[in-house]
């Protein structure tokens, strides 16, 4: 189990905006359906990362032993995690972008980083797609930088998600319900539902 202090060979320093902006155009290259899952991870605890190689996603749960299924900052009217943040996704070629070497990438706090356009033009809210043995719809909720993803990439990186083009693209990504029980591997490709 991972936690949040990298390893002493990951390049952590913080990218610059004009580093951010030179990436634009290769996220913007992402596939629009057929994307890879290229990370998993699993958060048991708060600060705490794993980056399994499958996970069961389930409609009662979200994502299994994650700890955003007994609580998180969203709850429905009874009190429970509300359905539409059980699983949050970003973009890999994003999170490289900000993070650079995937050992960084788990600090971001996503669940699912795939290789796919999550922009609202491609993946907008109700969207139904299929990821390995599950399937799960889009929801409206916004995915936004915060303090915590300042402190772990910088300002810059959290600017760069928040406004203007960043903003547009959803770089920092997007949530989704599972709306079929079952397992997602690393590798698994992303298949948009009609």
């Amino acid at each position: 189990m991972d936690d949040l202090a990298p390893s002493a060979a990951a390049d952590t320093r913080h990218r610059t905006r004009a580093e951010l902006d030179a990436s634009l155009e290769h996220i913007a290259a992402a596939p629009k359906d057929g994307g890879a899952l290229e990370m998993i991870v699993v958060r048991p605890a708060a600060g705490q990362r794993e980056t399994p190689q499958s996970v069961e996603l389930s409609a009662a749960l979200g994502v299994a032993g994650d700890h955003w299924s007994r609580g998180c900052w969203l709850e429905d009217a009874s009190g429970n995690p509300h359905p539409d943040v059980q699983v949050c996704m970003m973009s890999s070629r994003a999170i490289a972008a900000i993070a650079g070497p995937r050992e960084n990438w788990a600090p971001a706090g996503d669940n699912l980083f795939l290789d796919l356009d999550l922009s609202p033009a491609n993946m907008p809210p109700g969207t139904r797609f299929a990821l390995g043995e599950a399937e799960l719809v889009v929801t409206p909720e916004p995915h936004k930088g915060c303090d915590q993803f300042i402190a772990r990439y910088g300002r810059d990186a959290c600017v760069w998600v928040n406004v203007g083009r960043g903003l547009q693209m959803r770089l920092r990504g997007i949530y989704a319900r599972v709306t079929k029980d079952g397992r997602v591997r690393v590798g698994d490709t992303v298949r948009k539902l009609p």
